[in-house]
């Protein structure tokens, strides 16, 4: 009989399988999705993309990795040298560390042996709570790295990306608590199994936006990437840093990347569940979804523009968080009239989910709609005023310049000559 991932205590040398297992899983990922998002992008713009080094230009990403660590690593003279170099690995380490939890594959038995193990590294009972932990130290590295520069441009981008993934977080952690009260676990093994049938992302599609909205914003991912606007803070946090320790914030980046795809896969979309579940095709399934959610990143970047930060910050407390609040109310009572009266309450959630996502949209877009619209009077700073009549729509007109005599000087030379 197989055990269930919830009882099953590893011996040490599994548990360090599983560490390298994680870290090289981690390392290889970044290396690809660096070229994925690269060739995608170039794909996108009519350009062909990293094709040189290795096959497909496969390569491309280890011989940056390369350059960079060759690269002179300088420190700015105005810096706090010890919380400088500290911050980059503030933040790659949480970013590491979260991807501990994630369930790649049910519990398997190991070749060779009569040892069974979960494919994932450790199943904590509060394990979605752990990585929105991780997720909030990772800020640290974040604000400290700009703080300990001593540059202007670097603090602005640090208070900038606190003030994003704090309202971000809030966000994302009430889409999540509506998961926990469906699937009645804070345990990401038994969430990925209580979504055997039904997905989460089907029967609770409010939360689903709103996480994937909320993880765009907490990863600093475009149209987010406000702290990194270069138009306005040449590099953001990091302008200051250079050779590995930007190398550390690049790494953290991407990680986190991959780290809130495979949370969502997890919550949403049933984890490891696919419909072949046996020898290597639950992993492969877990895998698929991943990179699903990447190339959506990656798609996001190459299509829209870069959000005003007063657009960003009204996203996220004006529209997710009290849409947020409205759907945990209306799931927990679906589920205590389900646990009282014994009906299965998933149509029903999908249906209120679908209304609820419609009106989410509905609201995003009349905002939008509201602002083109507005007259110059209730523009504030730093909107440019639009025409009174509205967006100029179509062709640009013309330029027509006034007729002007010719200077003085040219008709005293004419006359001289």
């Amino acid at each position: 009989m197989i055990p269930s991932a919830s009882t099953i205590h590893d011996p040490a040398w599994v548990i360090t399988i599983k560490m390298f297992l994680v870290f090289g899983i981690l390392v290889l990922l970044t290396l690809f999705n660096i070229w994925w998002e690269r060739r995608v992008v170039a794909r996108m713009q009519h350009r062909i993309g990293p094709n040189m080094h290795g096959p497909f230009g496969l390569l491309q990403s280890l011989a940056d990795g390369v350059k960079l660590a060759l690269k002179e690593d300088l420190t700015p003279s105005r810096a706090d040298v010890v919380v400088f170099t500290i911050a980059p690995v503030l933040a790659v380490v949480p970013a590491f560390l979260a991807f501990s939890v994630i369930p790649m594959g049910p519990v398997v038995r190991i070749p060779w042996t009569q040892t069974y193990t979960a494919l994932q590294l450790a199943d904590l009972p509060v394990g979605v709570l752990f990585v929105m932990a991780l997720g909030s130290l990772g800020i640290y590295g974040i604000v400290l790295g700009g703080w300990a520069s001593g540059s202007t441009y670097s603090l602005l981008g640090a208070l900038r990306s606190s003030a994003q993934m704090i309202s971000y977080e809030v966000s994302m952690g009430l889409a999540l608590v509506a998961v926990f009260v469906y699937s009645g676990s804070l345990s990401t093994s038994d969430i990925v199994l209580a979504q055997a049938h039904w997905w989460n992302g089907v029967v609770l599609l409010p939360s689903f936006v709103i996480y994937v909205l909320s993880m765009i914003g907490e990863t600093n991912r475009a149209p987010f990437d406000l702290p990194e606007a270069e138009g306005e803070l040449v590099g953001g946090f990091h302008t200051e840093y250079s050779s590995l320790r930007f190398a550390l914030f690049f790494l953290a980046e991407y990680i986190n990347m991959a780290t809130v795809s495979a949370l969502a896969t997890t919550l949403f979309l049933g984890g490891w569940h696919g419909p072949i579940e046996s020898g290597a095709w639950p992993v492969l399934w877990f895998f698929v979804k991943v990179f699903a959610f990447i190339w959506f990143f990656i798609w996001l970047r190459g299509t829209l523009p870069r959000l005003r930060y007063d657009q960003f910050m009204a996203l996220g407390w004006k529209i997710l968080l009290p849409a947020s609040l409205v759907w945990i109310g209306a799931v927990s009572i679906a589920r205590m009239a389900a646990l009282k009266n014994g009906i299965d309450e998933r149509p029903w959630l999908a249906l209120a989910g679908g209304v609820v996502t419609l009106a989410i949209v509905w609201v995003m877009l009349s905002k939008r709609e509201k602002a083109a619209i507005a007259s110059p009077a209730q523009h504030a700073f730093p909107t440019p005023e639009l025409p009174a009549g509205g967006v100029v729509r179509g062709a640009a007109k013309p330029l027509t310049f006034p007729t002007i005599g010719r200077p003085a000087a040219l008709e005293t030379k004419e006359v001289d000559a």
